[in-house]
């Protein structure tokens, strides 16, 4: 088995640093079968997540641009799967597809596109929002197959895009990194936060996206004689207007405000509520792994976020860009120590059973071989199903 050539699936996801969709590459290349697949991930930027890749001895690539379809690099993409010898492309995110597709397709390579979230929002103005939805109709129409990792994502692309070849596979969540009853680092004396102190963690980019600026002023309008804190782990362009913010609404000194840090397992399982209230997602993998940690959690009824809530039965959603209604119901669980109970195991059972990496994997496996089926790459896929046989 050892000399049958293996699948080789080039991950490519726009930056190094990590986030939903580069936590999803992580977890997908980790769990890949390495007898039938040998992945090889392209970013577009350094960070912790190539860090983490080169660690696990996956042989990772960077190509520098910030910039989506930059004809630039499609040059130096095409050399990198020409020299990898790449049976399958797998594009997580626009800016990567947008960077790789065209040489792809030069080469006959097929190509898989995960959507996380479109890249088009009612919130832009309008040309802005026609350019990118006419941009990611053009990565649609080039995959071979467009995967949406929620149903309200997929819905929204068959209703601009048409019946192209789509699926939906949901994120996973590594059950076993998050789990609640594991033993874990004392976050809360290396921040100096009691133990009796009820907190509140957000756990985020801290960009639009997740409207940071409505959690400060829902922190605002939550008494102070609740004996609450709050713990802002994350980094992002807004981050010096939520510090600002803040100090303007003189809350600061309620707020923990940490760096971005990859010990995210241990932070969740210091935290009491997990709150994120997102103006857009596809299917938040953040979200997923508080729950699995056993955790109440606030969001935004948004996009695949309403997939995974059911408000009141498994964690509470919000209006987004509420300020008054994230408030209310972070009080709501201060005061109800049996909901944020309920709430908890509820989360956790609902990871287990619907959102386990494992079952994410193995979805993602049979879509190569579908893929390399249809696109009569014979030679691979007979390989494919000897070794899998």
């Amino acid at each position: 088995m050892s000399n049958q050539k293996k699948i080789k699936v080039l991950e490519t996801i726009r930056q190094g640093k990590i986030g939903g969709g580069e936590t999803h590459v992580l977890d997908l290349v980790r769990e890949l079968d390495k007898e039938t697949y040998e992945p090889v991930v392209l970013s577009f930027t350094d960070g912790p997540m190539v860090d983490a890749l080169k660690a696990m001895g996956i042989k990772t690539y960077v190509i520098h641009t910030e910039t989506p379809f930059d004809i630039r690099i499609w040059k130096e993409v095409r050399q990198l799967l020409q020299k990898e010898e790449v049976d399958v492309l797998h594009a997580h995110g626009t800016r990567a597809n947008s960077n790789t597709f065209w040489s792809a397709r030069q080469l006959g390579i097929p190509v898989i596109y995960t959507v996380h979230g479109w890249s088009f929002h009612q919130d832009q103005p309008l040309l802005v929002r026609r350019f990118r939805t006419m941009g990611e109709k053009l990565l649609v129409n080039n995959a071979d197959i467009t995967v949406c990792v929620s149903e309200s994502n997929h819905r929204d692309g068959l209703s601009l895009f048409g019946k192209n070849h789509t699926t939906v596979i949901r994120n996973g969540v590594n059950i076993q990194k998050f789990n609640p009853d594991g033993a874990y680092k004392d976050i809360r004396s290396e921040f100096g936060i009691p133990q009796n102190t009820l907190l509140i963690g957000y756990i985020a980019r801290i960009t639009k996206q997740k409207d940071p600026l409505t959690l400060v002023r829902a922190i605002a309008q939550i008494p102070e004689n609740l004996h609450m804190h709050f713990l802002v782990v994350g980094d992002g362009d807004l981050k010096a207007e939520m510090l600002q913010l803040a100090e303007q609404l003189l809350v600061k000194d309620r707020i923990t405000f940490v760096p971005f840090r990859q010990d995210v397992p241990d932070i969740l399982q210091a935290i009491d509520i997990y709150c994120l209230p997102s103006l857009w997602e596809g299917l938040p993998i953040g979200l997923l792994e508080a729950m699995a940690m056993r955790k109440a959690v606030v969001a935004s009824a948004i996009d695949g976020t309403e997939e995974v809530i059911s408000s009141g039965e498994n964690g509470l959603l919000i209006p987004p860009s509420s300020p008054k209604k994230l408030a209310e119901a972070i009080i709501l669980l201060a005061h109800d120590e049996a909901l944020r109970q309920k709430l908890s195991v509820a989360a956790q059972a609902t990871v287990a059973t619907t959102y386990n990496v494992q079952e994410m994997a193995r979805q993602v496996e049979n879509l190569y071989k579908e893929v390399l089926s249809a696109t009569g790459k014979s030679e691979v896929q007979g390989q494919a199903e000897a070794l899998t046989a």
